[in-house]
């Protein structure tokens, strides 16, 4: 245990625990999933959260993620490695609202986060701690934006990062990680082809990992956007959040998050229902949910243009389904086609140039609405992950 430890950043970190068997990790060592061979899950940190202070000590902190750096892992100030992420803005939905009707409708939007999504809170945190335990290599698989983040806050940390990209990526995310100084290896597959030659390289050159959710801290950055969704709303939560779910890290984090908020008392037991929102290409979760399995199939339909949703199997998906089943939520598949519809229609009407991922909510939120799933006067909130403008090679512009 490390609670006892006097830290600059005053983080309450105690251990990494085991959400499936329970068995307790080090924290002081480095970590990738779950040692029980039986297991091998992702691990959660845990933090000492009967001796935080009030939610009042936030007023005056800068607006970045880590001013909730008691409930972030890094122990001492100089190993933060930040690029001023988080606390991005609510954007209320102003001009669509023959689609929203009664329903308060808002995006987070993430596409202002460093190189241009919401992958720069996982990385900053998980590059962070990396830093803090002395590690000098980085490598991790990606679809584009979680590439291109490692890579910048690699170059910030003075750590060397590896990239394994699938080659259909569009060409703007294979730039970003060579001008960071990663090198960038093209794979002719998925990110789950790339997720294994990874594995097979990194076990080979001793380079340490940081592939979605195979090491415990890209979901405590993730995290902080629950946090940010509870301060921005004044500590009442909304009553639906609809995410796009690949690897589905932010799904599981702000769950861990509103728990963490709970038990600090600075929320209610109110939460969300959490939709799940994934590409027709690669609909697991979708299936799965739907067929009321508790882990997911392999799915890969192909390209998508919603890169980020091309994950054929989420390694966490048992905790991804746990979380949409524990907040009675649901999870729905949009095809690209309709994705390009929305993206343009939000660009049209409300002046935003998202992310076909956060397009895919806006879709979904239609349906849900028109099913009365979604229901008259409650507060509606889409995460938008990242920025339309690294997409535009997949857009057709009419």
């Amino acid at each position: 245990m490390i609670s006892d430890i006097e830290t600059e950043t005053g983080s309450l970190l105690l251990n990494l625990t085991c959400p499936e068997c329970g068995t307790v990790h080090n924290a002081d060592v480095v970590n990738t999933v779950c040692s029980n061979d039986n297991c091998k899950s992702t691990l959660f940190a845990t933090y000492n959260l009967d001796t935080a202070a009030d939610k009042s000590a936030l007023l005056g902190r800068p607006a970045t993620m880590w001013r909730y750096k008691e409930f972030l892992p890094v122990f001492n100030e100089k190993n933060i490695v930040t690029l001023g992420e988080g606390f991005t803005p609510m954007i209320p939905i102003e001009n669509l609202k023959q689609f929203t009707g009664d329903n308060e409708v808002f995006w987070k939007d993430e596409s202002g986060n460093p190189t241009g999504s919401f992958k720069a809170r996982g990385l900053s945190a998980a590059v962070s701690k990396a830093k803090e335990l002395g590690i000098d290599t980085i490598a991790t698989p990606t679809a584009g934006n979680a590439g291109g983040a490692l890579a910048a806050y690699a170059a910030r940390a003075g750590i060397k990062a590896i990239v394994y990209m699938p080659k259909q990526t569009p060409k703007v995310f294979k730039d970003e990680c060579r001008l960071y100084g990663a090198d960038l290896v093209e794979i002719d597959g998925n990110i789950s082809d790339c997720g294994r030659l990874v594995n097979e390289q990194a076990l080979l050159h001793g380079w340490f990992q940081v592939s979605t959710l195979k090491e415990p801290y890209r979901l405590e950055g993730k995290k902080t956007m629950g946090y940010e969704i509870a301060e921005q709303f004044n500590w009442q939560l909304p009553d639906v959040i609809l995410y796009p779910t690949g690897g589905g890290t932010g799904l599981i984090g702000m769950w861990k998050a509103f728990n963490e908020l709970e038990h600090l008392g600075w929320i209610g037991s109110k939460r969300p229902r959490m939709v799940a929102v994934q590409s027709e290409s690669c609909n697991g979760i979708v299936t799965a949910f739907n067929a009321g399995l508790s882990v997911s199939e392999f799915a890969d339909g192909g390209f998508t243009i919603a890169n980020g949703l091309r994950v054929p199997k989420p390694y966490a998906d048992k905790q991804i389904l746990k979380v949409i089943t524990e907040s009675r939520g649901t999870a729905l598949t949009i095809s690209d086609e309709q994705m390009s519809l929305a993206l343009k229609e939000i660009a049209r009407y409300e002046g935003m140039l998202i992310a076909p991922e956060g397009a895919a909510l806006w879709q979904a939120f239609k349906k849900l609405k028109a099913a009365q799933w979604i229901k008259a006067g409650e507060k509606v909130l889409m995460i938008n992950t990242g920025s339309g403008y690294k997409y535009l090679e997949n857009i057709v512009v009419d």
